[in-house]
């Protein structure tokens, strides 16, 4: 049986693409073990799952001035004579990452020893982590296009994002008794993230009248941000957050509303779901999200509103716009090059296992 050492960690975008391909590491004959931070979101997500779990010390490694980029650098060093220590006890045939400061450690440890290590990068530009552990790979995995032009040519592939198989199982009818809907009007899915975005959120309710005119909305609200004013209401269903029922509010969506997170925005690619994604700002982040959204809307995948445009207006519009025109997102969706990652991912790791 070969041996994959799976690493990534911070946000739960750098766990669940490692999740979503163990199925397929398993029927392909992979024994898979974990390393991880000693008490990040990973530890919790895949010792649910019964895989053998590793902590390691992690630092992050800033861009900016922070009195902790005095320590972090050596928890960084100890992170990576532990996972060195790791490698020597599990001796894995090869590596795969997904990204995360946690990651950098073990990918310099697993070149070091001669351990063939893919890495996969989400967003459309490379972070800090995977520009230092690029240089140990022997393949970069991307979900976007334009980000082969950031990376080396010849570790460059494009493959998407990896998504859970359970996500394409979905049942329309249960969503539809979860939420208490019918199927006598379309019904639009709003995703806020698991902790929720407050300017969605207001947005959203602020034309909640109109909506429901045309729509049946559920509302994925973030943890605390649910209105009990609107409880209730006829054909309006808002959650703080859900876990196994989403492949079910998936499958029922006729159309979407949602932030542009890699791993977000790639689901929605998986399902052909029409989206209208509203991204992060710039200012709240290092703007990936908005070149995220910017590459699906090129390609047809995605119909695009940023926080300076939204307003009750405009969301209105776009909503209507992109259930208008749904089967033309539909239709680019399924010519995209960025399905089936998962077989994608998979050839590489067998091709190069030691």
């Amino acid at each position: 049986m070969k041996k994959i050492l799976l690493t990534g960690g911070g946000t739960a975008g750098h766990v669940t693409p490692n999740i979503a391909l163990l199925p397929s590491l398993k029927d392909a004959g992979f024994e898979a073990s974990y390393i991880g931070s000693y008490s990040g979101i990973e530890k919790q997500l895949i010792e649910e799952l019964n895989i053998p779990y590793y902590g390691i010390s992690s630092g992050k490694l800033r861009r900016y001035k922070s009195l902790k980029n005095l320590s972090d650098p050596f928890r960084v060093l100890k992170g990576y004579f532990q996972a060195r220590r790791l490698m020597k006890k599990l001796k894995p045939d090869i590596v795969f990452s997904k990204g995360g400061f946690v990651s950098v450690p073990v990918v310099l440890a697993s070149g070091h020893r001669h351990i063939p290590v893919i890495i996969h990068e989400s967003d459309m530009t490379p972070g800090l982590a995977n520009k230092i552990a690029s240089r140990s790979a022997v393949k970069i995995c991307c979900n976007f296009p334009e980000t082969l032009k950031y990376l080396p040519k010849e570790k460059a592939v494009l493959t998407g994002s990896p998504i859970r198989r359970e996500l394409m199982r979905g049942n329309r009818l249960a969503g539809l008794d979860l939420c208490g809907f019918n199927t006598s009007k379309p019904v639009l899915l709003v995703v806020g993230g698991s902790t929720g975005a407050v300017r969605v959120n207001e947005a959203v309710r602020s034309i909640l009248p109109k909506l429901l005119e045309k729509f049946q909305v559920v509302h994925l609200c973030g943890k605390g941000k649910t209105d009990e004013t609107l409880a209730g209401i006829p054909g309006y269903r808002q959650f703080e957050y859900i876990s196994k029922e989403m492949r079910d509010l998936f499958a029922m969506a006729d159309i979407v509303i949602s932030r542009a997170g890699a791993n977000a925005i790639c689901e929605l690619l998986a399902l052909k779901k029409p989206n209208l994604l509203i991204p992060l700002s710039a200012e709240a982040s290092r703007g990936d999200q908005i070149l995220n959204a910017n590459s699906f809307k090129a390609h047809g995948y995605s119909c695009v509103l940023t926080e300076d445009e939204l307003s009750p207006e405009s969301l209105m519009a776009s909503v209507l716009e992109l259930y208008e025109n749904r089967a033309v997102y539909i239709n680019n969706m399924e010519k995209s090059p960025q399905n089936d990652a998962i077989s994608k991912i998979m050839d590489l790791i067998c091709s190069n296992a030691l």
